[in-house]
């Protein structure tokens, strides 16, 4: 189904420009009803075992659904109303015998949860390799670069100074606690839901938990303990809320290279040779970047909808269901593109040591003003007046004027600091503090968590 398309006859971008094919084609509609297939077979499996049908039918379900066609059960289901009615009534109808037992004392988020979560951690798994090239990348920049010297920035102004690894290590810290919680959350969401039309199995007379039981195990999942008709969306809510996390992170990283890319400052940019514009040829624009932080904005919206899909009324209700059908592919394909891109933006990415030394020196030494602070209480100026003084001089300094050339001529300082410990104070790879034991503690806690 969908093979003789092409891109003109799409809709969402989401089927062919934005996503990989891998993850696509999980949430094709080939898949999700071959996934509910699984989880009917399941189902017969654990009806077996708990003696409702005969000894056998799970495998001639098994056989008889490899013939069945997805695009049918939507057809049947023109004239039925509900999808997984006509997948049941088709298997019921193509199985022989075994056919009247398919969907016995089931309901059909039964089918659909348990397959979801069969979909979710194929996708969860998707992704999380993704991320993980995706740190190991940043890892090997924050050793490759750690001793290069740039400027750390608050506030939008020249700040300290700090080195490039340095600042790559913070990413590879924040992107590996969402490696963690992507492993959290799967636990939480990635069960089995076979508990039956209110969650009570009471169509299983009294043997519903042999049923759950088996049918999870064929599936390789854990059960949820207890459930109404639906697995409770909390779980949903915090896959998506994570997922949106994920996205943040990488959008922070992105406008990261998108403003240190400005012409004026021109730290780190993107190398990939293409056009920049249509109409001004010397452009060189973040389009990688950009597009994270744009799709990072459809990733947190997400968000909203899943939240909202938690309080049905009673034990359920149907509002979730067609939120769902677009949220879940939506936000998998979403951060699915996010990381690809991500990974593709560090091999593209060109790192100007130049630009930074030469941007080191914009402020002609003052970016140094806290180390000389620090000096001065050391030698018993206190730091209130020592941060005065350093404050007025840095006001006063003339064009083209340097902090060092301004300490030696300023009466007070002078006399506290050599000329010698201002040469020494004004130097930035002087003062980069615990960084390298800071990049080191950061990537073994990345090496912890991702590689455990």
């Amino acid at each position: 189904m969908g093979s003789e398309l092409s891109e003109l006859d799409y809709v969402c971008p989401l089927d062919w420009r934005y996503g990989s094919e891998e993850m696509r084609r999980l949430f094709r509609v080939e898949n999700i009803v071959r996934r509910y297939v699984d989880v009917e077979i399941a189902i017969m499996v654990g009806l077996e075992e708990a003696g409702l049908a005969p000894r056998g039918c799970a495998e001639a379900v098994r056989r008889c659904s490899s013939r069945l066609d997805p695009s049918e059960v939507y057809r049947r289901e023109t004239s039925l109303g509900h999808d997984i009615a006509s997948l049941a009534y088709l298997l019921g109808e193509s199985c022989g015998e075994c056919g009247k037992y398919v969907h016995l004392g089931a309901t059909s988020y039964d089918i659909v949860d348990t397959a979801w979560a069969l979909i979710i951690r194929d996708a969860l798994g998707l992704l999380r390799a993704k991320l993980r090239e995706l740190i190991e990348k940043l890892s090997r920049l924050a050793r490759e670069h750690r001793e290069d010297l740039m400027v750390g920035r608050t506030h939008g102004q020249h700040a300290l100074p700090i080195t490039v690894g340095f600042k790559f290590a913070n990413y590879v810290y924040e992107l590996s606690r969402s490696y963690e919680r992507l492993n959290e959350v799967e636990r939480r969401v990635v069960r089995s839901k076979i508990s039956g039309a209110v969650g009570t199995m009471a169509g299983w007379l009294g043997r519903g938990l042999i049923v759950e039981e088996a049918a999870s195990r064929y599936l390789g999942l854990e059960p949820h303990p207890i459930t109404t008709q639906v697995a409770p969306r909390d779980g949903f809510a915090e896959l998506f809320t994570v997922l949106a996390i994920l996205a943040s992170q990488l959008d922070r990283f992105a406008l990261e290279i998108r403003e240190l890319s400005r012409t004026e400052i021109g730290e780190m940019y993107e190398s990939e040779a293409r056009v920049g514009s249509s109409a001004m040829p010397h452009k060189r624009n973040p389009v990688t970047a950009e597009r994270i932080s744009g799709l990072a904005r459809i990733a947190r919206s997400l968000c909203v909808a899943a939240l909202e899909n938690i309080p049905l009324m009673h034990e359920r209700d149907l509002t979730n269901s067609s939120a769902e059908r677009i949220l879940v592919p939506h936000a998998f394909l979403v951060v699915d593109q996010m990381l690809e891109d991500a990974n593709k933006l560090i091999k593209v990415l060109n790192i100007d040591r130049e630009a930074m030394l030469n941007n080191l020196a914009l402020t002609r030494g003052a970016i140094m003003t806290e180390a000389v602070t620090i000096r001065l209480v050391q030698k018993g100026v206190p730091r209130h007046e020592a941060h005065r003084m350093l404050m007025e001089v840095t006001r006063a300094m003339k064009p083209g004027e340097t902090l060092e050339q301004a300490l030696r001529n300023h009466e007070v300082l002078s006399k506290y600091l050599t000329a010698d410990e201002i040469r020494e104070l004004v130097n930035p790879a002087n003062y980069l503090g615990n960084y390298l034991e800071l990049i080191e503690r950061a990537l073994r806690y990345s090496e912890k968590v991702v590689m455990r």
